[in-house]
């Protein structure tokens, strides 16, 4: 009997070990069919615009409003997530302005390319340290790039300064948004005797291999210009001492190195050009990143209006995107918080070679689209001239006064309304801000039914919203009108408009000596914000 039995429960074990096989064979299929089908998700098509209709630049907002404010660094791709990395310049500022702060780098975040929202500094750079390190009294602290090392689960951010022998800092975060913590100062093959803070070695490029391995790419100053390519410890930290030297025969910088079809290419501008709102782009190639490297080949001669800045692999699953940038700076001026991009995605002959760069208005581009997210605290404006579209002017000084119509969608207290602006220079007077009733055609009339003053010292240099309280009562179906004019006679506040997107329900209008006049087809950004 007891045989019997056992043989029974045997039976019974075998066929539940059996059923807990078959089910959990059937779970393990579904979870590689749910991840397969993750990465091979479809790829959508969408547009990047670098210039207006008119071929002249347009600002990019994040998704709050305010212009995107990283310069010289780069986007890379984690997760799901596009990373804009770059120089913050808003605080003021200037190259070679013994008197200016450094703004520290920034980070914005977005899921498609377009819509970026500010996820703010990569790590704090107000502090005392930081500003010597990198204020105006310095050379200036640049090209913030980012890597994630695999081995060690952490993204590594290198950064070029000049008040260090080897020419940058490195630091480490658990997010691609930071905060970042410096590490020790990495060693470099090149220029490791040379003087502590000097021209020792310039902007860079890092990135890492399909086999996991690491390399940097920066400028040897010393040498004039030539680019050196050297291997980094495999925590990404430091270099290894395997490098190769003189990549680029002298008089070049801002190197992006990619891989496609295994050759390595090399981007660069060429000739170096800091701050310069049209320079060459060339590039060079190779079946190691430690060469040989062939010689160069012209694909711009004007950058489409700036400089290199970095050159992006994004890798999806059948697909690849090498996106190519420039930065469009503010042809050398004191203000490159201003400064806008050009991004554009390169394409291939049929045998490698990179085409030349055509410059195009808009470029469209198929990647993989994230989630969207935005601000916690964001509202919808009740009337908004939009995002799109805008490029900027600098006149507002010497009295003159600008304004921009709309009509009160509902009735209610006016509380909140917000332009776009920036400063120029140093005003020695502030922006006063006016809400008008207006006319049918949105001319301003009578008295303003509120006035403020904004400080110089409370609006950036970069394009971003001015935000007041007007708390007055506004009627349905009425017409009133921003304004703002100031009295400075020294630089400008600047102003946001578009020539091709009009806002429909008002206008721009404009008074320079006596009275306003509309300016057809045009809109000022701006926003109102109603309550009941």
């Amino acid at each position: 009997m007891k045989s019997k039995i056992s043989t029974v429960l045997q039976l019974l074990f075998a066929s539940c070990l059996l059923l807990f096989i078959a089910s959990n064979h059937h779970a393990n299929a579904q979870g590689k069919q749910k991840s397969r089908g993750r990465k091979t998700k479809s790829l959508s098509a969408v547009s990047i615009v670098n210039f207006n209709e008119t071929g002249k630049q347009v600002t990019r907002f994040d998704v709050a409003g305010d212009a995107v404010d990283a310069h010289d660094g780069e986007i890379a791709y984690f997760d799901g997530t596009y990373y804009l990395y770059g120089t913050s310049y808003d605080c003021g500022f200037a190259w070679q302005n013994k008197s200016a702060p450094f703004c520290g780098f920034k980070v914005y975040a977005s899921p498609d390319l377009v819509n970026w929202t500010d996820r703010g500094y990569l790590f704090d750079a107000k502090n005392p340290v930081w500003q010597s390190r990198c204020n105006g009294s310095t050379y200036g602290c640049f090209r913030p790039h980012v890597i994630f090392n695999k081995q060690t689960g952490l993204y590594v951010l290198w950064v070029n300064v000049y008040d260090n022998r080897v020419g940058f800092r490195v630091f480490t975060s658990t997010s691609p948004a930071g905060p970042f913590t410096e590490v020790d100062n990495p060693k470099l093959a090149v220029n490791n005797d040379a003087e502590v803070a000097g021209l020792n070695n310039g902007d860079h490029d890092t990135f890492v291999d399909e086999d996991g391995k690491g390399y940097v790419a920066y400028t040897d100053w010393r040498t004039k210009g030539t680019i050196v390519i050297e291997e980094l410890t495999p925590d990404f930290l430091s270099g290894t001492g395997r490098h190769v030297k003189a990549v680029t025969p002298g008089k070049t910088e801002a190197p992006g190195l990619m891989k496609r079809n295994g050759i390595y290419y090399l981007l660069y501008s060429d000739p170096n050009c800091g701050y310069c709102s049209g320079t060459g782009t060339s590039y060079r190639t190779a079946r190691s990143p430690l060469g040989p490297w062939s010689e160069g080949i012209r694909i711009s001669d004007k950058s489409c209006g700036g400089q290199p800045s970095f050159v992006s692999t994004i890798q999806f699953d059948s697909e690849t995107v090498y996106l190519y940038g420039s930065d469009l700076w503010n042809n050398a001026a004191r203000n490159e918080a201003l400064a806008n991009y050009f991004w554009a995605p390169l394409k291939f002959t049929a045998d490698g070679a990179i085409e030349p760069i055509p410059c195009n208005p808009a470029e469209n581009i198929r990647i993989r689209l994230g989630e969207k997210s935005s601000p916690a605290n964001l509202i919808t404006p009740e009337t908004s001239s939009g995002l799109n579209g805008f490029t900027r002017q600098c006149d507002i000084a010497n009295g003159k006064e600008r304004s921009q119509s709309f009509t009160a969608t509902k009735a209610g207290k006016l509380t909140s309304v917000n332009i776009t602006t920036f400063r120029d220079g140093a005003p020695d007077a502030g922006l006063t801000l006016n809400i008008y009733r207006a006319t049918t055609s949105g001319i301003p009339e009578g008295k303003p039914l509120f006035s403020t003053v904004a400080s110089s010292d409370s609006i950036g240099w970069a394009a971003k919203r001015l935000h007041f309280a007007p708390d007055i009562h506004v009627e349905k179906g009425t017409k009133y009108a921003v304004s703002f004019t100031s009295a400075t006679t020294k630089g400008c506040y600047g102003f946001q408009f578009s020539d091709t997107l009009p806002y429909p329900q008002g206008a721009a209008a404009v008074k320079t000596d006596g009275a306003f006049a509309i300016e057809k087809n045009r809109s000022l950004k701006f926003e109102t914000y109603i309550s009941r």
